[in-house]
């Protein structure tokens, strides 16, 4: 199969490029610096660019059985750059006919089905007063995504940590039994099982250890 990796030079990223590439996949990652790609493979094409140019990101999803994105905010600025990004890949999968789509954002984004305890909603208030810009980003992203006619899953994570993978992970919704931490490897291994796993199409489910 044939994955096209967003944010592959991220620290989500590096562990959710490997894993495809051990699992057999042909990978084509859209990276703005192609020096930071932490290993060479026969089977990973690079193209270079980033999602705010809607050519670059065209050309990383033609030919690709889904789009895997790993994408997160590089700060808290009304740049919309996740939010931009999404739209020009809705588009280019439309182009190019590719149906699958497994997406990452916080556990701060909301959706129906959420029950946040005290714990979320404090969270949450942080997150509006001293991140407001990466939330609103977020949610545009979002209900981009939700809006979309594409296979989708949107994953929501709560704390991303270091470490290898636990193999534990709980999934389900905000407030409903999901804790306050992930290990990034965790999350990449979940996120890879997405492109066969149909059981969250047009779900966002959250996740934790």
């Amino acid at each position: 199969m044939t994955l096209t990796i967003l944010g592959a030079t991220g620290k989500t990223g590096v562990h959710l490029l490997a894993r495809a590439l051990d699992a057999g996949h042909q990978v084509r990652a859209l990276v703005r610096d192609p020096a930071k790609v932490p290993r060479q493979h026969e089977r990973l094409t690079l193209v270079h660019g980033n999602v705010r140019d809607a050519a670059a990101v065209a050309r990383a999803v033609e030919g690709s059985d889904a789009v895997l994105s790993a994408l997160g905010p590089t700060r808290n600025a009304p740049d919309m750059d996740v939010s931009t990004g999404v739209a020009h890949v809705l588009a280019a999968m439309e182009t190019h006919d590719v149906q699958r789509l497994v997406f990452v954002t916080g556990a701060g984004v909301r959706v129906d089905g959420d029950r946040p305890g005290v714990f979320d909603r404090v969270m949450g208030l942080a997150l509006r007063l001293f991140a407001k810009h990466v939330l609103a980003d977020s949610q545009r992203a979002v209900a981009r995504i939700h809006a979309s006619d594409r296979e989708w899953t949107v994953v929501r994570v709560p704390m991303l940590t270091d470490g290898p993978a636990t193999g534990t992970l709980r999934v389900g919704m905000v407030g409903q039994g999901i804790g306050s931490r992930l290990t990034r490897a965790d999350l990449a291994e979940f996120l890879l099982a997405q492109v066969d796993d149909r059981s969250h199409v047009h779900a966002s489910p959250a996740l934790s250890n």
